[in-house]
């Protein structure tokens, strides 16, 4: 089955990001992100990020966020931790629905093609806490045979991406990855 095909279908699929190989299925339905919290064997209760192939096409899905804000270090290797008022995509918000993380990496250009303009739930194609997915063969077996379709651009930097809580006064990073805390900070519009 084709990546996009896959996606449309709400089954969960292998991506290739800017960082690591990611687990995502579509956003759009809470059952595609239950079926996706299974294979990855994932507490729902932890929150997920919303991934887009671009600025717009994840202003379209949470109009409220701040285009200022995404443009500053989007697309690129971040996720960040963004008030989400209209309470929007409960089910990748764990605990917290008043937060919703998002992340525009800059895709592999295969990997944009097939998402478009479509927005998916993602994390790391991993066993929770296991090392990242640089390769399509380094993701476990059990995860591979889960998913409907994989795409392979070959190996990939390897850090995940920098994870940046803007829901407080003061922007505070939640984990250091493939940019540096500091230089994460710095890159934001004051």
């Amino acid at each position: 089955m084709e990546l996009r095909d896959a996606l449309e279908a709400g089954l969960p699929v292998l991506l290739p990001t800017d960082t690591v190989y990611g687990l995502a299925a579509s956003a759009d339905r809470e059952e595609y992100t239950t079926r996706l919290y299974a294979v990855k064997g994932r507490e729902p209760t932890q929150p997920t990020a919303l991934l887009a192939g671009t600025v717009d096409a994840l202003l379209q899905a949470v109009p409220e966020l701040d285009r200022a804000v995404l443009e500053a270090v989007l697309p690129g290797p971040f996720t960040l931790v963004l008030p989400n008022p209209a309470g929007r995509y409960p089910w990748l918000t764990g605990r917290n629905p008043a937060a919703i993380g998002v992340r525009v990496p800059d895709l592999p250009k295969a990997a944009l093609e097939a998402l478009q303009d479509m927005c998916v739930v993602a994390t790391s194609a991993n066993e929770p806490g296991g090392p990242d997915p640089v390769r399509l063969e380094d993701v476990p077996e059990r995860i591979r045979a889960a998913v409907a379709a994989e795409l392979d651009v070959g190996p990939l930097p390897g850090r995940p991406s920098t994870v940046i809580d803007l829901t407080g006064p003061e922007p505070r990073v939640l984990r250091e990855g493939a940019v540096p805390a500091a230089e994460a900070i710095a890159a934001l519009p004051t």
